[in-house]
Formats: structure tokens, sequence, C-alpha cells
């Protein structure tokens, strides 16, 4: 049976299932950091200038400010970290494609080739997650 949303998996199966628990790590990951990470967009305590992660190019198309922008920026990952919360598979895909947003965006401003990298690493998390999601409610299922 599927649905649109994903409860959490049974605490048997949390505790015998590896995949269960991996999957679990990876929906809490994905919900809680981008989550953070929106907020911060608002209240500036990770860093002091979001507005300098934004390439020019992305800047003229978007209206408002560069600050206006984070913002919305910010809303987006919230509202992306709530969807991993309720629909792991399907919101892992938005997690996902946003950090390809970030990593082409990062990679057209310059100089933040790193944080490009890590975030790849962290796109092959949340594209893992998607595919877990999908696979772990047929687990236990068929159990």
């Amino acid at each position: 049976m599927t649905t649109l949303t994903t409860p959490l998996p049974r605490a048997a199966a949390l505790r015998d299932d590896p995949v269960a628990q991996a999957t679990l790590l990876l929906r809490i990951a994905f919900t809680v950091a981008p989550i953070l990470f929106g907020l911060d967009k608002f209240a500036n305590v990770l860093t002091d200038d979001w507005t300098r992660y934004l390439a020019p190019a992305f800047n003229d198309i978007i209206p408002g400010s560069a600050a206006d922008a984070m913002h919305i920026v910010g809303v987006v990952e919230i509202l992306a970290g709530l969807v991993v919360a309720v629909a792991p598979r399907y919101g892992a895909l938005l997690v996902a494609g946003w950090l390809g947003g970030i990593i082409v965006n990062l990679l057209i401003v310059g100089g933040y080739g790193d944080i490009a990298l890590r975030d790849f690493g962290l796109l092959l998390g949340a594209l893992t997650l998607a595919r877990l999601a999908g696979a772990v409610p047929e687990r236990h299922e068929r159990r």
C-alpha cells in the first residue's frame, strides 16, 4: 500500500533493521537541517551575510534585494524540511533538487567549491533517502 505520507517505522523494526535505522536517521537529518538553515536566513546566526552566497545572475532575476531573495530561499528550505518530515520519498527529491540549484549557484559565484562539494555529498544523501523511503514501508508490510 502506497500513500503520500510515510509513518515512522515500528520500534521492533528500528531495533532489528539497519535499513529502517538508516532511513530514519536520514529523514531526521533532512528534516532538521533545511528547517534550521531556512530559519537562519532570517536570524543570521550561522553567518552574518547570506547574500554573499547568492550569484548575481540569480539575484538579477529574483524580485527585490539580495536579502529578500535569501528570505525566499529560507521559506523554501523550511517548506522542504517539512515535506521531508511528512513525505520523505518526495521531500528528499525536493531537497536534492534544491541542493542541485545551490551547487550551481555556488559554482557561478566562485570561491565556494568546497561548499559545493559538501552540498554534492548532501545531494547524494537526499537521493539515498528518497530511494530508501520508497522501500522501507514495503519491507515492513511483507513481514
